[in-house]
C-alpha cells in the first residue's frame, strides 16, 4: 500500500468525519443564532419556487440512493431476490433522474444568486466557498454515473464490491485502503470531494439540513390580533355606537 492511498482512503475520511462531528457539536453549542439558511426569498421568489424544490427533492433522493447502495451489502439484496441486473436498473434510472434534478436545481440557485443584485449582495464569502464545495461532488457524481453506469454495457461498474465495503469498514474502524485502489478515477474524485464537503459542512449554512421543523406539526396555533379597529374579519354593524361614562358601548 502506498502512502498516498493511506492518506486518501484512511486519513482524509477520518479527519473529515471528526471535523463534521466536532464541528456540528461546537456549532450547536456556541452558534445557535447562526444556525439558519439566511433565506433570500424576500429578495426574489419566482426562480426560487422552481430551483429550490428541484434541488432539495433531488438531493434527498440522491442521499437515499447512496444509503441503499453503500450501506446495504450486496448479499442482502440478493437474499431477497433482487438480481444484479434488476438492481442496476433500479439504481441507475432513478439515480440519474435524481442527479439531474439536483444538478439543474443547484445550477438555477447559483444563477439566481449571481443574477439578482439583492440576492448577490446577501451572499457572503462563506456562501461562495460552500457552493463550490457543494457543486463539485454533485457534478463529479453525475459524471461518474454517466460514464460508468449509463453509457456502458452490462451492469456497469459494481461499486458494491469495492466502495461499499470500504466505506462500511471505515465505520467499524477497520479501514482497508486497498479496496479503493482499482476504483475508476471519476468515482475516486467524487468520494474525496464528498468527504471534503462533510469537513466544511458544520461551518456553513448547510447545517440547516439537520434542523427539520418537525415541531411545527404539533405546536399550538398562533393567534394574531390587531389594535386597529379597521382590521377585522367581522362585518361592521349599522348604527351609532354610544359610550357611557363607564366606557361600555351601547348601540341604537
Amino acid at each position: 500500500m502506498e502512502a498516498v492511498d493511506l492518506i486518501l482512503w484512511v486519513v482524509v475520511p477520518y479527519v473529515s468525519i471528526i471535523a463534521f462531528v466536532v464541528g456540528m457539536i461546537w456549532r450547536w453549542r456556541y452558534d445557535q443564532y447562526g444556525w439558519t439558511t439566511r433565506s433570500s426569498q424576500s429578495y426574489e421568489s419566482v426562480w426560487l419556487r422552481l430551483a429550490s424544490p428541484l434541488f432539495h427533492f433531488g438531493i434527498l433522493f440522491v442521499a437515499f440512493g447512496h444509503f441503499l447502495g453503500l450501506i446495504i451489502p450486496k448479499t442482502w439484496t440478493r437474499s431477497v431476490g433482487i438480481t444484479d441486473t434488476v438492481y442496476h436498473w433500479i439504481a441507475t434510472i432513478p439515480g440519474t433522474i435524481a442527479g439531474a434534478m439536483t444538478v439543474i436545481g443547484l445550477g438555477l440557485l447559483i444563477v439566481r444568486r449571481r443574477t439578482y443584485g439583492d440576492v448577490f449582495l446577501a451572499t457572503t464569502r462563506n456562501d461562495k466557498i460552500m457552493y463550490i464545495f457543494l457543486a463539485v461532488p454533485i457534478i463529479l457524481g453525475m459524471i461518474a454515473t454517466l460514464i460508468n453506469q449509463v453509457f456502458t454495457s452490462g451492469h456497469g461498474y459494481d461499486y458494491r464490491e469495492t466502495i461499499s465495503p470500504w466505506l462500511r469498514n471505515l465505520f467499524i474502524l477497520n479501514p482497508d485502503a486497498e479496496l479503493m485502489a482499482g476504483v475508476p478515477l471519476s468515482f475516486q474524485m467524487h468520494v474525496i470531494a464528498g468527504f471534503l464537503l462533510f469537513a466544511i459542512w458544520p461551518f456553513t449554512r448547510l447545517v440547516h439540513a439537520f434542523s427539520a421543523p418537525v415541531g411545527y406539526t404539533t405546536r399550538p396555533d398562533i393567534v394574531y390580533r390587531s389594535r386597529q379597529k379597521t382590521i377585522s374579519t367581522q362585518q361592521p354593524k349599522r348604527g351609532w355606537e354610544l359610550t357611557d361614562i363607564s366606557g361600555s358601548k351601547r348601540r341604537r
